[in-house]
Formats: C-alpha cells, structure tokens, sequence
C-alpha cells in the first residue's frame, strides 16, 4: 500500500551489474516503514569512495540496489515506534539500518552499536540507498539537521564526515598536539583539516596531487607536505616541523599502497595511527609496530551522538564542503566521470530537490 501523499514511483540511480555504469531509472517507491524507519524525501545525496567499491561488488552487495549512502532529507512519513522526530524535520541520514538490539556490540557501550554484526544492512552499502527521490533510513542512527548547516553541507556528513570525526575521537588528542593526514586533500581529508583546527589540533597536511595539497592548505592545514617527493623527503619535513619527534597521531585516509606505512613513519614513537583507507590489504613495515610501539587502531564511522555532536559542531564553527554540485540526479553519470578523472577536489554531490535547495538558499540570504 502506497504511502499517503507519496507517488507509487521515482527515479532512482541503481547498481544493476557489477563493474557497470549505474542504471538511472523509475522504481517502486517504498511503500512500507518498520517501526523505527523514516521515509525522507531525498534533498542531496553525495559520490563517495565507497560507491565504487560497492559498484565492483567488494561488499557482495545483493542486485540491483540504489546507490548512494550519503543522503539527507525531509520527513515524510514514520514508523509506529518513532518518538524523537516529526514529519518536516531535516535528517541526516545515518548509515546502520536495523541492528539487533541483542549482541554483545548492541549490549554494549553505545560507541559499539553500530558494529552490530546482525544488521539488516547499510544504506546504499547493501541497502537502497540515497540516489533516489526517496530513501529509507533508521531513525535511531540518524540525526537532526541545525538550521544552520545546509543540505549540501549535511549529506556528505553522513559519512565522510562522521568517519574523520569519528577517527579524530578516537586519535584522542587534546589542543596543542598534532596530527597528520595521510590524504588530506580529499573529500575526508579537507573536513579532517577543519575539524582538527577548530578542535586546536597542529595540522599536517600530506597528500600526493596538486589539487589535494591546495585544498588542504586552504582548509587550514598549518603545514602541507608533497608526498610525491618521497618517504624519506616526506618524514623529514614533518620532524621539521614537530621537533624532530613525528605527529602525536597520524589518520590514514588514502588506499595507496605505501599510504599506512606512511602515516606510521611519521608518528612519533608510542604514538597512534588511525586507520580510515579501505585497501585490500593495510600493510606497515614491523619495525613500526616492534621497535616504534606504534598502535594502529581502525575506525568505521561513529556512533549517532557522535554524528549529532558533529552536526552542532559544524554549525558552531561554520565548517564548510567544498562541493562539486551536478542538479538532478539524471547527471550522475557525469559526476561519476569527473570523480574517476582524479582532479575533483572535494566531494561530488546531487542535488536532488533543486527547488527546495533553493529556498534554502534564498532563506540563509535573507531574500
């Protein structure tokens, strides 16, 4: 049975093959909500690293399934056992869908909820997702939109930005000390660099392209260093700048290979490396681990307090996206083909519901 006021169909960007372009196409509309799901009519949705690896079956991901697990939107409808939204709230949309409620990670602290091995799935991971005019998201791993954080800005938070953040808790670092990352230009990266400067945090900023070392600089890194001029070159400037001892902490947001190794060189001894990258295979030289006591710790995204508390602090130190916006989501294919080209700087995004981004716009301009 259709949903009230929703149509019984939408366009929706799907992965219907692996290793082929996404099928941009009308498809049933969600008709149906379990007690704790939101329908929420899709404003903006993002391009992530992720995707690709869902495009090329890394996740075994069941077919055909919509793309996309960065999304925000409005409330249109909610399951029966919701309490803490209402319908027209702007929500994040959080990544976990359904978990268990009964494991030793739903049982535990609330930092491990979301590693619940019996989830339904993962929006746009092994779920639909939010390349759609509307998604289905669980209400208790999403979040509440500040008035002060627009769509553009929120949906690529879903997870770029929870996963820098939940990596930057988990380095637990206080003002004053300093961290590198490892892939700081990108779409992670450029978040991490403001989020570390309004936290206190001394940046090193690394990456290996033109466009990732401006970017990083521009998104307050206080250092930048070229990767591309070697290891050796790359730990000499860090100790430069850190008083021959390495980084506090290191967070590795690049899948090259020689990326983790990297990020270990550069911290200082007994220190921690957070790793973020997904690579086949995460490999660091023993000697880090050994003789330097370096402990590597993984992060995968964050709890939903965490995501809440990401939001407010996005909103209290205006931490900004730099976005590559396509309008309509007919225009994937050539987001897609910008992201593959290597010389997007930032994160790709689909603005889905142009007319009301608009209003948004007009309103924060006071038109």
């Amino acid at each position: 049975m259709a949903i009230d006021g929703v149509s019984k169909t939408m366009l929706a960007a799907q992965v219907v093959e692996y290793n082929q372009p996404y099928r941009i196409t009308n498809i049933p509309t969600p008709t149906s909500l379990s007690p704790h799901d939101l329908l929420l009519k899709v404003k903006v949705a993002s391009l992530c690293h992720t995707d690709s690896m869902v495009s090329s079956g890394v996740f075994s991901t069941k077919l055909p399934c919509t793309a996309s697990h960065e999304g925000c939107g409005e409330i249109i409808a909610l399951g029966s056992s919701v309490t803490d939204f209402k319908h027209g709230d702007r929500v994040m949309a959080g990544l976990p869908l359904h978990r268990c409620g009964h494991c030793a990670d739903c049982l535990g602290p609330e930092e491990f909820w979301h590693y619940c091995p019996n989830l339904t799935g993962h929006v746009g991971v092994t779920t639909d997702g939010a390349f759609a005019e509307y998604m289905v998201v669980d209400a208790r791993e999403s979040s509440k939109i500040p008035d002060k954080v627009s769509y553009e800005t929120a949906a690529p938070m879903a997870c770029a930005g929870i996963t820098i953040w939940g990596g930057l808790v988990r380095a637990g670092l206080k003002a004053g000390e300093t961290v590198a990352l490892v892939g700081a230009g990108g779409g992670l990266g450029h978040l991490g660099c403001q989020f570390a400067r309004a936290m206190g945090l001394q940046i090193v900023g690394i990456d290996a392209r033109d466009e990732g070392l401006e970017l990083a600089r521009n998104s307050g890194a206080h250092v930048v260093v070229d990767a591309r001029r070697g290891k050796e070159k790359t730990i000499e400037e860090v100790k430069k700048v850190t008083n021959g001892n390495g980084v506090d902490s290191a967070i590795t947001l690049s899948d090259a290979p020689d990326a983790a190794a990297l990020a270990c060189a550069v911290t200082k001894m007994h220190g921690t490396m957070i790793q973020i990258a997904q690579p086949t295979n995460v490999s660091v030289p023993f000697a880090e681990l050994i003789f330097r006591d370096i402990r590597i710790h993984g992060s995968l995204i964050a709890p939903r307090y965490e995501a809440q508390r990401m939001l407010d602090f996005v909103a209290e130190h205006n931490i900004t996206v730099k976005t590559n916006p396509f309008y309509g989501l007919e225009e994937i294919p050539k987001l897609v083909e910008l992201a593959h080209g290597g010389k997007m700087a930032g994160k790709g995004v689909v603005v889905v519901d142009e007319d009301e981004t608009k209003k948004e716009k007009a309103r924060r301009e006071g038109r």
